[in-house]
């Protein structure tokens, strides 16, 4: 198939050209490096044997998906452009509906334009914001608590209308937990731009030197070692799922919404622990008072993927952290 992936050199979307790049898809990249290197490419190409065909573009830009789609003849699309930290999503939040919301509408203008009416998009657990119950299943109520969960949730309501007006189109929207580690070569993995905004960059960079600490806020949750826990899943299990996905959306038309998780929390302490094991390092570390707006706990319920697309997260927390800073190592 030819498989157009939105974000397609950031952290998430480049592991998953690897696996669909294995997979024998051609696949066709857009991204506008907001948050990502152009580098990622050349590296790409290492791991798959051939540059990966790339645009350097912008979602919001519909012109340019049009002459994209005319030129490669696109089966499917998977959607991973957007704008991903929560705290600049509430101070900046029109930026957010701006990018988030209107560079969906663009790809779906785009999309219908040329009769390719399959997606999987990248959603995220976000959207259920404060836990009614554990885990989440895919039942939970929506109600995300800032502003990038609400642009995730505006975005799969839009898909699911669309679904519904023109039963055509198959979607899939992946909820996706904490996605953490790197690809087993250590040429790609998570390199945001500036101070990172998740743990396991942040980590990196505390054990190696560039940062003095690490801001752990909040040791007085009720958890298991006051520590918030989260559902950390290895980003190429995240990637593997796609695949699932993939073979999924092209036998059931309509919406579906899935979540991708490990179905287990692990704490802050639980991660610079391991990390600490994997790097052979000591992580220097700082409580801080909680963040407005943090959760004690949040993990999937994970069983509708395993049923549907016959997927399941299968690398634990110590390959997670073995593998993100043999990324870190090689690239610093």
């Amino acid at each position: 198939m030819n498989i157009l992936l939105t974000g397609g050199l950031g952290f998430i979307g480049s592991h998953a050209a690897t696996v669909l790049a294995e997979q024998g898809h051609q696949i066709i990249l857009v991204d506008n490096l907001c948050n990502s290197q152009i580098e990622v490419l050349s590296h790409l190409g290492q791991i798959i044997g051939k540059q990966p065909i790339f645009y350097e573009a912008d979602v919001r830009n519909t012109n340019l998906l049009n002459s994209i789609f005319q030129k490669h003849s696109i089966d499917l699309v998977i959607h991973f452009a957007g704008l991903k930290s929560v705290a600049e999503s509430v101070t900046n939040p029109l930026k957010y509906y701006d990018n988030n919301v209107g560079g969906s509408i663009s790809l779906l203008e785009a999309m219908q334009g040329a009769k390719v009416n399959k997606l999987i998009f990248s959603s995220s657990a976000t959207v259920y914001g404060v836990p009614q119950y554990l885990p989440y299943d895919e039942s939970h109520p929506t109600v995300p608590m800032n502003t990038y969960g609400k642009t995730k949730l505006q975005v799969e309501e839009i898909l699911r209308d669309l679904s519904h007006a023109d039963p055509d189109w198959s979607i899939v929207c992946l909820r996706y937990f904490n996605p953490v580690g790197a690809h087993e070569s250590g040429l790609i993995g998570e390199h945001p731009r500036g101070m990172p905004n998740n743990l396991m960059p942040y980590v990196c960079q505390v054990a190696s030197g560039k940062l003095p600490h690490l801001n752990i806020f909040g040791d007085d949750y009720e958890t298991k070692d006051g520590t918030g826990e989260r559902d950390y899943i290895h980003v190429m299990d995240l990637a593997e799922g796609h695949v699932a996905a993939l073979n999924f959306v092209n036998q059931h038309p309509g919406f579906h919404a899935i979540n991708l998780g490990t179905g287990v929390s692990y704490s802050v302490y639980d991660l610079i622990g391991a990390f600490e094991q994997a790097a052979n390092s000591t992580i220097v570390r700082k409580v801080q008072p909680r963040r407005s707006g943090d959760l004690a706990i949040y993990y999937a319920k994970a069983d509708k993927a395993k049923n549907l697309l016959g997927w399941q997260a299968k690398r634990d927390l110590q390959v997670m952290c073995k593998s993100g800073w043999n990324f870190h190592k090689q690239k610093s």
